[in-house]
């Protein structure tokens, strides 16, 4: 006689394959039709949700559904930590460090003024999706610029911004998150700010304390035992990293991101690993980020409100266009202009002003906060799919073409 634990288990087994299954052909579909692979897992979810076909019903609030995010967002998050080369981004860090912290408060003003105006949603809904879209996708960018010979520096500032962002993005949606659970009677400025600071400062130390020990033991000339077992190692350290960070009570995404900034750059503190177990640790990174990317985004378009997304299309491309046209330029140059040391050229800037697709880490919050039954969240999840399908199928696709014409592929003059 089968038990319901056992039951229970096979329908997970059965979603597991069915979605590693659809990943694969989309990812090969993605290939094919030179899109990034993002948009076939939102699509390839939606068809499957149980709004259409009801191959995949996982409800938003489930463990399995939560676990994949938080896990697949960290893991995420250390790739891109991991992709950044601070050598490069010496030359261009004030930017990326303007854009990823005020650019991000910038983004999610604008944006949520303009929700208030074309919705009429509420102040912290507003200001809710206008962080949660904050933020850049590293993982849509960075195999966009494997393929197109972007000047470095341009390539390494987008890049790394991406990563950073994402990380900022994140703590800011989560703080909202809980500010509309603890009710608005509870907010104080200084406190929040304090509260902010003490959590990035908290997952900054941790990140790089794990960072630097995972280095150590994988790539030390003497202490490097475990180099065989690097992707193991980098598999535990992520989960370390966040779960340490969120025991202090501090930002477990930013703990894990620090964690990939300096495991990637473990050559700056002296470590070096056997070219053979470095590649062994890509491709182990490069098809786990993939993965993670499969299980969010197919799970985000199969738990998408189809009603809702009906109702606020119109709009909704009204408010991407504003996002992409307006928002993201003013952002830019605010941000950009200040670093005289960079030198931004007009064609660095408008590039960057383009270039800034929403993936990720928007949809995994966007499945977090429908988890936690956040007020609005089915508006804001609607929303966010909105903006992932418009910015990845329109600047995604567009990126070198774009690159092009402003003159910024390596060999140009």
């Amino acid at each position: 006689m089968e038990t319901a634990a056992i039951i229970s288990a096979r329908h997970i087994l059965l979603i597991i394959g069915i979605i590693l299954l659809l990943g694969t052909v989309g990812s090969h579909a993605a290939q094919r039709l030179k899109t990034p692979d993002v948009v076939i897992f939102l699509l390839s979810g939606l068809i499957c949700g149980p709004e259409l076909t009801g191959i995949i019903d996982v409800p938003a609030n489930s463990t399995l559904n939560q676990l994949i995010l938080i896990f697949g967002s960290s893991y995420i998050l250390f790739d891109g930590g991991a992709s950044i080369r601070l050598k490069i981004v010496r030359e261009v860090w004030v930017t990326v460090l303007i854009i990823s912290t005020v650019g991000i408060l910038i983004t999610t003003l604008l944006t949520g003024f303009c929700a208030m105006g074309l919705f009429g949603m509420p102040i912290l809904s507003a200001f809710l999706l206008g962080s949660t879209i904050a933020s850049t996708d590293p993982a849509t960018l960075i195999p966009v610029f494997s393929q197109i010979r972007i000047k470095e520096r341009v390539a390494q500032a987008v890049i790394s911004e991406s990563a950073c962002n994402d990380a900022m993005g994140a703590i800011a949606t989560v703080s909202i998150m809980e500010l509309i659970r603890g009710g608005e009677a509870m907010f104080s400025p200084v406190v929040t700010l304090c509260t902010l600071a003490a959590a990035v400062s908290i997952g900054i130390i941790s990140g790089a304390v794990l960072g630097y020990l995972a280095a150590l033991l994988i790539a030390h000339e003497r202490f490097g035992f475990l180099q065989e077992y690097a992707p193991l190692v980098t598999l535990m350290s992520v989960l370390a990293a966040y779960m340490i960070a969120e025991g202090f009570h501090a930002s477990g995404f930013m703990s894990v991101f620090v964690f990939g900034v300096v495991v990637g750059n473990k050559e700056l503190l002296g470590f070096t690993i056997e070219p053979r177990e470095g590649e062994k640790l890509e491709d182990f990174i490069l098809t786990t980020s993939l993965m993670m990317r499969m299980f969010i985004f197919i799970l985000l378009g199969s738990q998408v409100n189809l009603t809702l997304i009906q109702e606020y299309l119109g709009t909704g491309i009204c408010l991407v266009l504003v996002f992409m046209m307006v928002i993201r330029p003013i952002t830019v140059f605010c941000c950009a202009l200040p670093d005289r040391r960079a030198r931004w050229s007009l064609k660095e800037m408008l590039f960057m002003s383009w270039t800034r697709e929403t993936g990720v880490i928007p949809g995994a919050l966007a499945g977090m906060m429908l988890g936690l039954k956040i007020p609005g969240s089915e508006r804001i999840a609607a929303l966010t799919f909105i903006t992932i399908l418009l910015t990845i199928t329109i600047q995604g696709t567009t990126t070198g073409w774009v690159a092009g014409k402003l003159g910024l592929i390596r060999g140009d003059r």
